[in-house]
């Protein structure tokens, strides 16, 4: 009896351990960039997967459907300053952003609704601003999806595009 109680507990134990090292740490990583533009202090909050091998534009992430622009929560635009976005005037506050990708142009969305996983409850009625950008072939393959505040822009990169967005 007092074996079969050991073997019981040691059972239990294994499983705890394989169960709790199964968790293990997320693989895109939470990351943050902050920049000035004109005067405006620009700080972006994203999930920042990997390729890990994967076909990303039209596969991972499909074209003609909004994705949350990195992983996990959606990524956040916040600006101190009213700005102009692509010729657009965006209003100083905190966003979700989303980009709605096709082959040859995506659109870039702003949306009032802040805090969201993912882009599931994703909705159109929120949005703040909508841009179009083209994006560009990238020079070098993006392994990790980075931000970058520029001079007079943001750029998203990841695989082997970058979609810049010109701000003023």
């Amino acid at each position: 009896m007092k074996l079969l109680k050991q073997i019981q507990f040691a059972i239990i134990g294994f499983l705890l351990v394989n169960v709790a090292s199964a968790q293990g740490k997320p693989t895109s990583t939470k990351e943050s960039v902050t920049g000035k533009i004109n005067g405006a202090t620009i700080t972006i909050n994203y999930g920042s997967p990997s390729v890990n091998g994967r076909a990303i534009w039209g596969a991972l992430v499909p074209f003609n459907q909004v994705w949350r622009a990195g992983a996990n929560d959606a990524t956040t635009f916040e600006t101190d300053k009213e700005i102009t976005v692509e010729g657009t005037k965006l209003p100083a506050g905190k966003y979700s952003f989303f980009v709605l990708p096709s082959e040859k142009e995506s659109v870039i969305i702003f949306n009032k609704e802040a805090k969201q996983w993912g882009a599931y409850k994703y909705k159109q009625t929120e949005d703040q601003l909508r841009v179009t950008v083209k994006q560009k072939a990238s020079k070098k393959t993006t392994e990790k999806l980075v931000y970058t505040v520029e001079k007079n822009a943001v750029v998203l990169s990841w695989e082997n595009w970058d979609f810049v967005v010109n701000i003023k």
